[in-house]
This record gives C-alpha cells, structure tokens and sequence, in this order.
C-alpha cells in the first residue's frame, strides 16, 4: 500500500472509532479483509450452486443487516475520508467454482468498507480504553467476525 493509502487506513481508523493504527496493523487488516470476502464468497457460492448458477450473484451474498447498515455508515464516512479507491485495490477475490457477476466485483469495496467500519466499531465496542489496537486485540476482534460470519 502507497504511502497514501496508509494514511487514508490510518484516518479511517481515527474517524470511525478513534482508533490509533499504523502500517503494521496494514497485515492484520488486510488478512481480516481477504478472509472474510473468501468467506463471504464461499456461501454466495454454494447459493449459487443450489440455484443452478454458474454466476454469484449479489443476492447471494449473505450481507445480515448490521453489514448492510455498516456499509451505509460507510458510504456518508467514505466521503470524508476517501478510502474506497484502496479498498478497490483490495477487493481481489480467490478463484472460485463460481465466478462472481460484474456487479457483484462492483460492490467489493462497499462491502469491505462495511466490514472495516464494523470491525473498528468492534475494537470500541470489545476494548473502549484502546487507543492503539495491540495483536490480542486484533485476535479477539477477529474471532467474534469468525463465530458470525
């Protein structure tokens, strides 16, 4: 990630939970964000699948509707932060027996962006006092998404 991008990562934790992070929470953040899009992906497949469809569509994505209002929270934060030109960069997604429909790929970094501001949220929610996310942090954090998603 550009020197900017991690800055626009950095303001994205500030503005969204007041969150401290830094280019090494850049790892941690971008496996949280592969590993959840695989997961993501994996039960849009086999929807996919039971329906007879060699594409995923974007309904089958299984988006609850605490992602589907964090990605609206993110839309109005996203504004005043930029962040989604990097989440595009991001947003790949592994080779599945399903390919995903071109409008499914262009809500990729939507649902990232709800995923990121979830999981700030989730850092304030798990740890209010943490100012700067520690390993433990990230792995209690991540183990909630894990168990829901």
């Amino acid at each position: 990630m550009t020197v900017m991008g991690v800055s626009r990562f950095e303001r994205f934790f500030r503005a969204a939970a007041s969150l401290d992070v830094d280019k090494n929470d850049l790892k941690r953040y971008s496996d949280f964000v592969d590993g959840k899009l695989y997961d993501l992906l994996l039960v849009a497949q086999a929807a996919a699948k039971a329906n007879d469809r060699d594409i995923v569509e974007l309904w089958d994505l299984p988006i609850t509707k605490g992602l589907q209002e964090s990605m609206h929270r993110f839309r109005r934060l996203d504004e005043e932060v930029e962040l989604k030109p990097i989440l595009e960069q991001l947003a790949t997604h592994p080779l599945l027996d399903r390919a995903p429909s071109e409008e499914t790929e262009a809500r990729y970094p939507e649902i990232i962006g709800g995923l990121s501001l979830a999981l700030a949220e989730t850092f304030k929610i798990m740890y209010p006092d943490v100012k700067n996310p520690q390993t433990k942090h990230w792995e209690g954090a991540t183990a909630i998404f894990d168990l829901l998603l």
